[in-house]
């Protein structure tokens, strides 16, 4: 007897397979057997990054190597480089935004890599490394390009956060700057079967190549209501800023909240298809972005004041948490990146995760194809 398969509209409480990646539950979130605050707490991105790639916590000499190799391919190809110079023109004067520039940047790295087609897991160990290294080098790069100014080169002294906003903005970033964006890589490393991941799984479980893989991932991440939710979020709290005044007047922020749920907006960064009671890495990010507010100055210590707010609103009301994307928006601008870079960042640190997946997938491969249930029309004669 054949069981009918079982609709779940968008595979919500489906397993669809078997990690030794992530493990992602209402009281914690874990990285191979480490738990996400501890590794926020005690853990760098380099180690982070090597925990998931290989498998184990680095020691001291293999931490070293792995530093080392990630510094080494950070340049980007001369063809690469070539298409970034153009990337402002197509972000400012026409329909791209940074998250397209990216895609393309890594489809094109796979042109240029000489173990594109090699699904062994070596050459995908190798090749996850490279676009480890490679990536932070687009994202600056591609943010010169839009800013109409000279790249700035890798700096094989800074460590992988300190790098990334050195190349965004030319200057070394400091130390309190540094951590907080490590903090922020280390949280969005992994998260088991999100729509990206499972983007790059799914590619993968054809014998894709670990590139096409990856740049299906990006498109997925791009999206408002995965990675994107990050700039939706800090889109939203300026929406709230322009419409009430400078000031975080109560009463104004909570008829602003009530006019967004009458007319059914969806409110970005919060709530989470997992976490229903809050996301565990959300108030992390949100005590380091809060710190660095008050380092800066009033205007920012007034975002998060305004973001504590909304959120409280949120939790009293809708009984709706927020997740990490909620104060990345505010801890980013506060660090002054730019909003369109918020989820190329994001896709710095989650490469990681897809990539660990990835290698995953190839290791034990089945071809990921799921049913659908019919609802269209009964079966009609073409002729009658």
């Amino acid at each position: 007897m054949t069981t009918a398969p079982t609709a779940a509209k968008g595979l919500e409480g489906v397993i669809a397979g078997e990690t030794e990646i992530c493990n992602v539950e209402q009281t914690s979130l874990i990285y191979r057997g480490y738990e996400i605050a501890d590794l926020a707490a005690n853990a760098s991105f380099e180690e982070v990054a090597y925990l998931l790639l290989v498998g184990e916590k680095p020691t001291s000499s293999e931490l070293a190597a792995f530093k080392a190799e990630l510094v080494a391919e950070r340049a980007l190809p001369a063809q690469v480089c070539e298409f970034l110079k153009g990337s402002g023109d197509l972000v400012n004067n026409h329909n791209a935004v940074p998250m397209d520039i990216l895609r393309t940047g890594v489809s094109i790295l796979s042109h240029l890599d000489g173990d594109s087609q090699d699904n062994a897991p070596e050459a995908n160990l190798r090749k996850s490394k490279r676009l480890l290294a490679q990536i932070p080098t687009i994202i600056g790069h591609m943010q010169n390009s839009i800013d109409g100014r000279d790249f700035v080169a890798p700096d094989a002294s800074l460590s992988h956060s300190a790098n990334l906003l050195k190349m965004m903005t030319g200057e070394n970033p400091t130390p309190e700057a540094e951590k907080v964006m490590d903090v922020s890589l280390v949280l969005y490393a992994e998260h088991d079967y999100n729509a990206s991941t499972f983007t790059s799984r799914i590619i993968a479980s054809t014998l894709g190549d670990m590139h096409g893989a990856v740049t299906g991932a990006i498109a997925a991440l791009k999206g408002k209501l995965h990675g994107g939710a990050n700039e939706a979020a800090m889109d939203m709290l300026s929406d709230i800023r322009r419409d009430i005044g400078p000031e975080n007047d109560t009463a104004k922020i909570t008829e602003w909240m009530h006019n967004a749920f009458a007319e059914k907006r969806k409110l970005m960064g919060f709530g989470h298809r997992v976490y229903k009671n809050g996301d565990h890495r959300a108030p992390i990010l949100h005590a380091l972005g809060r710190k660095a507010a008050e380092a800066r100055g009033d205007e920012f210590v007034k975002l998060f004041e305004l973001g504590e707010t909304v959120q409280k609103i949120m939790e009293d009301e809708k009984n709706i948490y927020p997740n990490v994307d909620f104060p990345c928006g505010m801890t980013y601008f506060t660090m002054g990146i730019p909003v369109p870079q918020y989820t190329p960042i994001f896709v710095a640190s989650r490469i990681t995760g897809w990539c660990a997946h990835i290698m995953e997938q190839h290791a034990n491969n089945r071809l990921i194809r799921p049913r659908v249930a019919y609802v269209g029309p009964a079966l009609r004669n073409w002729k009658s």
